[in-house]
């Protein structure tokens, strides 16, 4: 077993530097941790190095934070997956069908309108060119960019990935708990997984030990902070910062049915709706599927300056968590130890 854990850890820092990867690898089998390194800078100006315990920003990695989250109104009785989101949520959507449900929104089923359609448009960038990034601090603020905007299609027609459906379900949060949305998933989820360095944090104030993220300049191909690409504070549909520790305590604590009960944690990994062949959506969570059995479950984030993945592989037993705070690496890397995986442990993958 050792002689295989210096194995993979040795080709993991030789394909970490291969792929240029600024990020942490943290690689876990069962409780045995495999891969544990950390490469680049957290701060390019100041030479800070980035270390396993760095905070990253994850985007949208962290929509399955929400779903869990709408997920314990659930346990509690608050809703349910069919509530109509007229009657949970106080606000006018002039255009809105009345028949959107909670679980049409938790599976991006919705076809309300998105503030940002990332299958048309190409550069975050862009939002904050009419909508001053730095206003853009809670779930609320995010309305004018889409609130009063057409339906994209009927409620269940299809899937279309949607930011905008995850920023209803934090002001759901909101409504329905009388919290902030980002102190609700503090203190119900982060805190109940010892998530203890993890967060919602302002741009303007990062935590020591936070990695900045890196955007290269399309021109001069020089590397700028991503300070005026996203919101100034993520919620509902991303922006969270975590370490690859805490990731890997968010998984341990979901499938150990600490979060919300074992018939909600399984709904959440179930594939509710079909994105592609053996591709599948469940509640704020992408399940890959090989032969008809489910070979993957992750979470990714991309923004500006921002590249993250986290897998779990179930039949393995095998956990994966990839922040990066640069545009590249997160995906490259975990394609790449899925086939050193393929190739070296075969179908028991179990060293």
């Amino acid at each position: 077993m050792e002689n295989e854990m210096l194995a993979i850890d040795t080709w993991i820092q030789k394909k970490s530097k291969e792929h240029n990867l600024s990020g942490v690898v943290y690689l876990k089998q069962d409780k045995q941790v495999l891969s544990k390194s950390a490469f680049g800078f957290a701060n390019r100006a100041e030479e800070q190095m980035n270390t396993v315990d760095t905070r990253f920003g994850i985007a949208s990695g962290c929509k399955l934070f929400t779903a869990v989250g709408i997920c314990q109104l659930v346990e509690k009785g608050i809703l349910t997956f069919e509530t109509l989101l007229v009657d949970c949520l106080d606000i006018d959507f002039p255009h809105f069908d009345k028949r959107i449900t909670v679980h049409q929104l938790l599976t991006h089923t919705s076809g309300v309108p998105d503030y940002f359609d990332e299958e048309i448009m190409e550069d975050f960038e862009d939002l904050w060119k009419t909508c001053p990034v730095y206003q853009m601090k809670e779930p609320i603020d995010f309305l004018p960019l889409f609130q009063t905007k057409e339906m994209m299609f009927q409620p269940g027609e299809k899937f279309h990935y949607n930011n905008a459906g995850y920023i209803l379900l934090g002001l759901i949060i909101e409504q329905q708990t009388g919290k902030n949305f980002s102190e609700f998933i503090e203190s119900e989820i982060f805190c109940r997984c010892g998530m203890m360095d993890s967060g919602y944090f302002s741009m303007d104030q990062l935590p020591k030990n936070t990695a900045l993220g890196y955007i290269e300049d399309k021109g001069s191909g020089a590397l700028r902070t991503n300070i005026f690409a996203v919101p100034m504070k993520g919620g509902a549909d991303g922006g969270a910062y975590v370490t690859a520790l805490d990731m890997m305590e968010f998984w341990e604590a979901l499938f150990d049915f600490r979060l919300v009960n074992e018939k909600l944690t399984s709904l959440i990994v179930s594939p509710l709706v079909q994105v592609k062949d053996e591709v599948d959506y469940g509640y704020g969570i992408w399940i890959n599927k090989r032969n008809n059995r489910i070979f993957k479950y992750h979470v990714m984030g991309y923004d500006p300056g921002v590249n993250f993945r986290s897998s779990v592989y179930p039949e393995l037993g095998i956990k994966l968590a990839l922040p990066c705070n640069s545009e590249t690496g997160a995906f490259e890397l975990t394609k790449s130890i899925e086939e050193y995986i393929d190739k070296n442990w075969g179908s028991g993958g179990i060293i």
